[in-house]
């Protein structure tokens, strides 16, 4: 069957629901951009959803390169700016991949009223960020049992920390996407761009109790080279979502399994949050 737009759209209508289509906010991971999405941007589109996809700093159509992103408050100014912008009486749905939890944690802490839900795609959930070392265990991936696999920028001097980082293209089906199609992965090796490390490692946020107030959702991808199995586990024990909820995927569902991703992120909008999704659109 076809995806039927109308179904969709005429939701909030039956419901009597005046705030029009649910919003879906998507942010992409280090070295990702708003393309990364394109496969759900587009079953969401064509199924009556209104759909957002984040250029952070320094990624995908952005023109700053990542060496000179040294905060993580400058790498996520495109979101903050988007949810400033956002009318006082507009809530969205916040989807984070990999990295981009750290940029959705931020922005419960400071945009909790915005928020309807945040979900976790194979995310960084960390109240705080990065405040101790344990933190850095479970939110920072280890591929070093794939060898010397970085590409490093230097911007403050080889004497200095590395300010960036990217996968090297021969490592990066293997690791990001060895259950995507080649399609998407060469599509991906294309696309990727260096990413800001040196200001995601410093993301820390102050306990301020608005986080709290916006509920949360975690999908776990269970073939995960990038983000281990251990590490999304020992988050999710940490500071419990409401729900969990599991893919048979690699560490990039949006292209490996993007109709169950797509899938999940309405049952968690309809189940855990309450969207009015009485009559959800056909996917098949």
């Amino acid at each position: 069957m076809r995806v039927k737009e109308e179904k969709a759209m005429a939701v909030s209508e039956e419901s009597g629901d005046s705030r029009g289509p649910i919003h879906f906010v998507l942010v992409h991971g280090i070295g990702g951009g708003a393309w990364c999405w394109y496969k759900i941007r587009c079953l969401m589109e064509n199924s009556g959803y209104k759909v957002s996809c984040i250029d952070l700093k320094s990624a995908g159509i952005d023109q700053s390169h990542a060496d000179s992103v040294l905060s993580f408050d400058d790498y996520n100014q495109p979101l903050m700016d988007f949810l400033s912008a956002l009318p006082e009486n507009e809530q969205v749905i916040l989807v984070g991949h990999s990295a981009g939890g750290l940029s959705v944690t931020e922005a419960c802490h400071k945009f909790a009223k915005k928020i309807h839900l945040a979900v976790y795609v194979a995310a960084t959930m960390l109240k705080l960020g990065f405040l101790t070392d344990e933190d850095l265990k479970h939110g920072v991936p280890d591929l070093s049992e794939f060898g010397d696999v970085y590409q490093l920028g230097f911007g403050l001097g080889q004497d200095k920390p590395p300010t960036s980082a990217l996968v090297k293209k021969e490592f990066q089906r293997k690791i990001i996407y060895h259950l995507s199609p080649h399609e998407d992965s060469t599509l991906a090796s294309m696309l990727l761009r260096a990413g800001p490390i040196l200001a995601l490692t410093s993301a820390r946020f102050a306990e301020d109790g608005e986080v709290e107030k916006v509920p949360r959702v975690y999908i776990r991808t269970r073939q995960d080279h990038v983000m281990k199995a251990e590490q999304q586990e020992a988050m999710i024990k940490r500071w419990p979502p409401l729900s969990v909820y599991e893919l048979d995927s690699d560490h990039s569902p949006f292209f490996s399994t993007p109709f169950l991703l797509f899938g999940l992120l309405l049952k968690a909008a309809a189940v855990d949050f309450g969207c009015n999704l009485t009559n959800p659109p056909s996917v098949l």
